[in-house]
This record gives C-alpha cells, structure tokens and sequence, in this order.
C-alpha cells in the first residue's frame, strides 16, 4: 500500500510541477496508532524546481497542495513540504 501512495504522489506532483528533484519519505511508521493515521500516510517531501521561482513559501506550499488536492484522505494524511528553486538548492 505504502508503494502505491508513494507513486500516486510522486505522478501528481511530476505531472504539475516537474520537478528537476522529488524525494518522497513515508514517515508513517512514526505515527502508527495515530488516529488520523486510518485516513493516510504521514510523508516528507523535498521538490526543486522553476515553477516555485518567485513564490512565497506559502506559495510554494499552495502549489504542492493543489498538485496532490485528491490524495489527501486517500493517500496522506500529514505533508511535511520542502520547496526550492534550482538556485537555492545548490
């Protein structure tokens, strides 16, 4: 199951934001017993790429949401989100 969710987050946000790096971590295994835990995985996720030039952090977190709007109650449960540019991944 955990494979699956991975791949479904890593084709949504490759499909909107194609990112130049995407690493996903399934930190699920931290929260077992966690209530909201039935609802979702708990995952990290590291992007860098264009489309986050020139946007606020919260931006950049309001893109990776809009990019995975369906997953979340199916897929993840809680999203912990690091967003960059190419240049300020160097």
């Amino acid at each position: 199951m955990t494979a699956e969710r991975i791949d479904r987050i890593r084709e949504a946000l490759e499909r909107e934001l194609a990112p130049q790096q995407l690493d996903i971590v399934d930190d699920s295994a931290k929260h077992l017993g966690h209530a909201g835990a039935r609802e979702g995985g708990h995952f990290r996720v590291r992007l860098v790429a264009e489309a986050f030039r020139g946007k606020s952090r919260i931006e950049r977190h309001r893109l990776v949401f809009a990019a995975l709007e369906g997953a979340f109650g199916r897929d993840i449960h809680a999203l912990n989100i690091e967003a960059r540019t190419p240049e300020e991944n160097s």
